[in-house]
């Protein structure tokens, strides 16, 4: 399916003919089979009916008095807007050289009258899944590219102002969480382009090789490997082969050890029987591996809508932390979603040695407050609390109402803080760190920030457990 169309059709096509009987045939064909065809008796009108609204496939004649299909495709490839569409060139000639033509002024396939219905069918499945694939690229490329530009402006806005001092202690932390699933994508695309490049112009051929039972063998393997969730270790991935291989050579099959592999990693472990016919036959082994590219590219595709997502969630908690409230007046604040978005930022420093424990009162309402200031008080507080841990420990936060204040409570297991040096932590310039590593201005801008909302702000330490305690006004 095609992501511009309307869940009604299977998709949106154009079928251009100048022969009447041509284009009626075609248009019924088509449409028997669920996809909107709207038919064009020319090449003129073809490009009119595009700028109007653009198909998701061109089904296109070449032989067409006034305007040839050959000069329709030219046209449109030098069109930015339409150059993706797929045109699959449907003529009676079939010479080689007028088919290496089509493919040159841009048809991405040929398929020569009188046709069969099951190659017309096949082909424009083909064409159209690729189609959506190439895409859903597009769009994922754009999506990052954006969500990339957004951080680089982020961060060079947050990193000017004292407001920022605790960024540049994340920025390595960002810059991972940002980077593994780029590399997700990177990976899954490069295998998209791979199996694209490998076998766009295989498939539609491949497919016209192989049974209808074959056909739906291969669709319901690669299904069936899309959905196992389960994870096994190399030793059991073993294991399930030898016991494959064996069930297979009792069952006189060709190449038991490479076919045991593939199912293996087609997440095939169990009762084969159901599969013997596939195996036995003369094109399993082809069709086998068919099924485990495709649920390779698949899986490539769910990865990248799970990287976009998680490197969108740390741009959107980099744009909440950024945000500058431009009236200078209070608003209706969350306190546990501005909480949540410095955790995120953190998220690299917590995720391989400090469990974090959230206690929030479901009930905790809004207060009125200045969203970004707040921000700031919650990153130096959690980012004192790690470099206490030195990120190994358990970090507690709760959050609840107290007659009519919100109290906020961070309790972290690190060193704790020395008695001398408890009175003295909110006074400025006042720093333990060695030089370059801090100001010994963040807690005094805590403190301001909190008697800006008319609150309170107590700390109690002992080894092992430091408590911030917040009280603002509702």
């Amino acid at each position: 399916m095609i992501l511009t169309q309307t869940e009604t059709y299977k998709g949106d096509i154009l079928a251009v003919d100048d022969t009447p009987e041509n284009l009626r045939l075609l248009t019924n064909l088509l449409r028997e089979y669920d996809y909107k065809v709207r038919p064009v008796p020319n090449g003129s009108m073809a490009l009119s009916v595009i700028e109007m609204s653009a198909p998701d496939l061109i089904l296109l004649d070449i032989m067409m008095p006034d305007m040839n299909g050959y000069e329709v495709c030219s046209k449109l490839k030098q069109i930015p807007e339409y150059a993706h569409i797929p045109v699959i060139f449907i003529s009676a000639i079939d010479d080689m050289i007028d088919k290496i033509k089509a493919f040159e002024v841009g048809g991405v396939d040929y398929i020569t009258k009188p046709f069969q219905v099951e190659e017309v069918l096949a082909r424009v499945e083909a064409h159209l899944k690729i189609h959506l694939l190439q895409k859903s690229l597009q769009d994922k490329n754009y999506e990052l590219e954006s969500a990339l530009q957004q951080l680089r402006t982020a961060q060079h806005q947050l990193i000017q102002s004292e407001k920022m001092a605790a960024l540049g202690q994340l920025v390595a932390g960002i810059a991972h969480e940002i980077n593994t699933p780029l590399g997700a994508i990177r990976s899954s695309i490069e295998n998209i382009t791979s199996f694209l490049s490998d076998n766009l112009e295989k498939i539609p051929q491949f497919l016209q090789g192989i049974s209808p039972e074959r056909q739906q063998d291969l669709f319901n393997l690669s299904h069936y490997s899309l959905q196992q969730k389960s994870t096994f270790s190399s030793r059991e991935k073993r294991k399930f082969k030898r016991s494959i291989t064996k069930a297979l050579s009792e069952e006189n099959i060709a190449n038991p050890d490479l076919l045991a592999d593939t199912l293996v990693d087609l997440g095939v472990y169990e009762d084969l029987t159901y599969l013997l016919p596939l195996l036995k036959d003369q094109d399993g082994e082809e069709i086998l591996n068919m099924a485990y590219q495709i649920s390779s590219v698949e899986k490539s595709a769910q990865t990248i809508k799970t990287a976009t997502d998680r490197a969108a969630k740390v741009v959107f908690a980099l744009k909440t932390y950024a945000r500058h409230d431009q009236i200078g007046e209070k608003t209706e604040t969350n306190i546990t979603e501005g909480i949540d978005t410095i955790l995120t930022l953190y998220h690299n420093h917590l995720k391989h040695g400090v469990e974090v424990i959230q206690n929030y009162d479901d009930q905790l309402p809004s207060i009125l407050a200045y969203p970004d200031e707040l921000n700031q008080v919650w990153t130096n507080v959690i980012h004192n609390a790690l470099q206490a841990m030195d990120n190994q420990g358990t970090l507690k936060i709760d959050a609840f109402p107290q007659e009519n204040h919100v109290l906020v409570r961070i309790t972290d297991s690190g060193v704790g803080i020395p008695p001398d040096i408890l009175p003295k932590i909110f006074e400025p310039f006042f720093t333990t760190k060695s030089i370059g590593e801090g100001s010994g201005l963040g807690l005094d801008i805590v403190q301001k920030i909190i008697q800006k909302h008319e609150g309170k702000i107590e700390v109690k330490s002992i080894p092992g457990q430091t408590t911030f305690t917040v009280l603002l006004p509702m």
